[in-house]
């Protein structure tokens, strides 16, 4: 047997065992307990074998403080070999990095691996918050907080302005307050051509209104009408009762011409016609067509046709809807102000007025803040693309079983409702400009921004409520945590008793809802539809309600309606409810804290934080030996001192060589005063950078309470692996194992040269052997004795052969104090 066969032999045993403790360890094995938490009870220090000497500097950089550790050297050989590969390779790894871009706990294999999956879902949170800030930069971007108060002042100015008569639009009654109303106030409130000095305002016809509003092209009258004989009088009726005219619906509608015949105001126009609108009034909804009249770009011009309208009855028995729309434009805050007041007149007579004021913003790319908001809506749009191929990934991978939680629903929706939004975007831009031209050619047109307005306000509800599911969506990346989750496994235990009470709740609910309309709907307006006492009977557990009037509709029936259903609904159903919601948080409550405690987010942070505050003091730790070893005072240190400083204070010998070479410029083994005055001022710079990065990084985690985190530190690692003094005894004795282990393996080549020594002599025994058996003939006895004695012999040394350290005689290893027949190992647990 050969030396070198017997060192690949040895070789082979240490990697074998290397890669046994790895694989039992993983990479733990590098890692030093008191960066993971507490350790175990019983501390195991593992030595492996690692004859690669690593001569650099320790302490240089401050982000290198420990060797490479070999399976880190193995990954980036396999790294190299890979990257010198061939070209589909690299296309793979490409491909597989791009695919990383979209790992969530969904696409990864998480359900074994836990700080896997908390590691997974912190990222995802940290890029979702990044899509959240910038959808709120966007939906906040669309609004102004000057829209409230450009509403409010159109608002009083339109419906609040009274004549001389003291008729404003709020308290028109009848028909004859209606042209009280345009006659007077509405023409005053549209048509501003002088100041108040009535000097003019010098700007062409054009009206501003308060100066600063422009009203762009002119109002717009129209009404809706109903047939005659549209419902049936009574037979007792008929000879008193001269045509019938029914509440109004589209199929009703009268559509004949009536009154001068000719011109707008007289025949009727449909809603295609006009490119109108349905309205959905205090009454019923409206279709978009209808009798309809432009006014004229001054006011007196639009008095004498407001004085035809009203003298020609423009206004009957059988209109039901008035209508008057114009919008006004902002250049100071870029708003427009789409305006409809609208008048019903019911079957039963009379006025009922209302109105619909839309501030909007539709000219988008005007100011700085609007390019800003240019660059969030392209990184929105990158968000949208990355978010469906995620989604579409994840599909892929769970098929019909994605769509089994409530989050990846809710993230659909999110998806589609951002779709939408952006598809709108881009219609309403054109819409904008398109009408923008026609006003721009003809400026006494009606300016028709009612249907733009109408959809750019249900663009802004719907980015609102994709807004609010765009929040709630983070308890999906927060729910790894035990306390959050308590909302959603209480809510998750009680959904079947919360439905069960649901139905009891609403049969006593809409009871009291069906009693409340037929006995107070004639009198109350609280009441006075179905619909209204249901949100009336929410208003009244929620203390909102007006006793009175429901005493004045019926004074026996009411009090006794009233007390029944406060006791019933709000005393014993709503404490039921909330009973059921209270144990079951309890129970959830009591479980969660039985439960064992897994890896937190917190604890990752927490982990990290030590980490790098315990790599900071080492590296502190070290610097501040060398600066001890400086302290002799000396003009010249040599290195044998030098190195004997230090490795008295626990430092590795390539260590010292590497610090110590790095300032002996001459390289004769002394340090000068001049290098060592470098070499002091270098560890302090050093230094003071350490203290300031402990610094921040307590800061940056705890603020003030660094001194208290840094004591919790010092006392678990006393409580689990003792003081630093016995930190830096183990370490010198790691290293003196490392020594031991060398000489180890000298003794073992001495061994492997004895043993190729005997494995030659037995090959000259054993040739000898068989020449004397050949060629001797033997006698009966004495002469069979050699080949018996060579085959102990041979078996002896095959044994030798076969066993890996083999019991050697106290003189076979020199040097050696091992008692006899002791036997070798090379799976040595320290």
């Amino acid at each position: 047997m050969s030396s070198p066969h017997l060192n690949n032999r040895a070789e082979s045993h240490f990697q074998t065992q290397e890669a046994h403790e790895l694989e039992t360890l993983g990479k733990r094995a590098w890692d030093n307990p008191v960066y993971n938490g507490s350790p175990s009870s019983s501390l195991k220090i593992r030595a492996i074998y690692n004859p690669k000497s690593v001569l650099e500097n320790p302490y240089e950089n401050p982000e290198k403080l420990r060797d490479p550790l070999p399976y880190q050297e193995e990954r980036k050989a396999t790294e190299g070999g890979e990257k010198k590969g061939s070209v589909p390779g690299c296309c793979f790894h490409v491909f597989k990095g791009i695919r990383g871009l979209w790992g969530t706990t969904l696409t990864e294999n998480t359900a074994e691996n836990r700080e896997l999956y908390v590691k997974t879902t912190l990222r995802e949170l940290l890029v979702y918050i990044v899509f959240l800030v910038d959808i709120c930069l966007l939906t906040y971007g669309m609004t102004s907080s000057n829209a409230y108060y450009y509403t409010k002042v159109m608002s009083d100015l339109f419906l609040q302005s009274s004549s001389d008569n003291k008729i404003s639009f709020q308290s028109i009654g009848s028909m004859a307050d209606f042209w009280a109303y345009t006659q007077g106030p509405l023409l005053e409130s549209l048509y501003w051509t002088k100041w108040y000095n009535n000097e003019s305002l010098g700007q062409n016809t054009q009206s501003y209104i308060y100066y600063e509003n422009f009203l762009l092209g002119v109002p717009r009258l129209r009404q809706l009408k109903v047939q005659n004989n549209s419902c049936i009088v009574h037979e007792d009726f008929k000879d008193d009762i001269f045509g019938c005219y029914d509440v109004y619906s589209e199929e009703k509608e009268d559509r004949s011409p009536f009154g001068l015949l000719n011109g707008t105001a007289w025949q009727y126009h449909s809603e295609e016609d006009l490119d109108g609108s349905s309205h959905w009034g205090r009454l019923t909804s409206y279709s978009g067509g209808g009798y309809y009249e432009d006014l004229r770009m001054t006011r007196q011009e639009s008095i004498a046709a407001l004085q035809v309208l009203k003298e020609n009855l423009w206004l009957d028995r059988g209109t039901r809807a008035a209508f008057i729309d114009f919008s006004v434009y902002n250049a100071n805050i870029n708003l427009f102000c789409v305006l409809r007041l609208v008048v019903e007149f019911p079957a039963t007579g009379g006025a009922i007025p209302s109105w619909q004021i839309r501030t909007v913003k539709l000219l988008r790319y005007v100011s700085t803040w609007d390019f800003f908001i240019v660059a969030c809506e392209i990184i929105f749009c990158v968000f949208i693309f990355y978010y469906v191929i995620e989604e579409i990934l994840e599909l892929h991978i769970h098929k019909l079983r994605y769509f089994t939680s409530i989050w990846n629903i809710l993230d659909i929706v999110v998806i589609l409702l951002s779709i939408v939004a952006i598809g709108f975007h881009i219609f309403r831009t054109m819409e904008v400009n398109r009408l923008m031209g026609q006003l721009l050619k003809n400026p006494s047109i009606y300016a028709d921004f009612e249907f733009l307005a109408f959809w750019q306000t249900q663009y802004n509800n719907m980015n609102a409520v994709n807004l609010f599911f765009a929040w709630i969506k983070i308890f999906k990346y927060i729910s790894f945590n035990k306390t959050m989750t308590q909302l959603s496994s209480t809510l998750a235990r009680c959904a079947k008793d919360i439905l069960g009470f649901a139905i009891m709740f609403f049969i006593v609910f809409f009871a009291y809802a069906q009693l409340g309309y037929l006995l107070f709907g004639t009198q109350v307006e609280n009441f006075s539809t179905f619909v209204k006492c249901i949100f009336t009977q929410f208003r009244i557990i929620l203390g909102d309600f007006d006793y009175n009037a429901i005493d004045n509709a019926n004074r026996i029936l009411g009090p006794i309606y009233f007390v029944t259903y406060v006791f019933f609904v709000f005393f014993v159903l709503l404490n039921m409810f909330l009973a059921i919601i209270n144990d079951t948080y309890s129970e959830v409550k009591e479980e969660l804290s039985n439960q064992k405690n897994e890896l937190q987010l917190s604890d990752i942070l927490k982990q990290g934080y030590n980490k790098t505050l315990m790599r900071l003091k080492l590296k502190k730790d070290r610097i501040s030996d060398v600066q001890k070893a400086l302290q002799k005072g000396t003009k010249e240190l040599e290195f044998e001192d030098f190195k004997n400083s230090l490795r008295e204070l626990g430092h590795a010998e390539h260590e010292i060589t590497a610090a110590f070479a790095k300032f002996d410029k001459d390289g004769n083994q002394i340090l000068d005063e001049e290098e060592q005055k470098r070499m002091r001022n270098d560890l302090e710079e050093k230094r003071v950078a350490l203290n300031a990065e402990i610094e921040n990084l307590g800061k940056s985690f705890r603020g003030n309470r660094l001194e208290e985190t840094l004591a919790e530190n010092n006392q678990g690692n006393k409580s689990s692996l003792g003081s630093e003094e016995e930190f830096h005894v183990l370490l010198r004795r790691v290293l003196q194992l490392e020594d031991s282990i060398g000489s180890l393996v000298a003794k073992i080549e001495a061994v492997g040269e004895k043993l190729e020594s005997l494995e030659r002599s037995q090959e000259e025994l054993s040739h000898d052997d068989l020449i004397r058996q050949k060629w001797v003939p033997g006698e009966e006895d004495g002469e069979r004795e050699v080949p018996r004695v060579a085959e102990n012999a041979n078996m002896n040394l095959l044994n030798a052969s076969h066993a890996i350290y083999p019991a050697l005689p106290k003189t076979g290893l020199p040097g050696s104090q091992m008692p006899k027949n002791f036997p070798l190992h090379s799976n040595m647990n320290f």
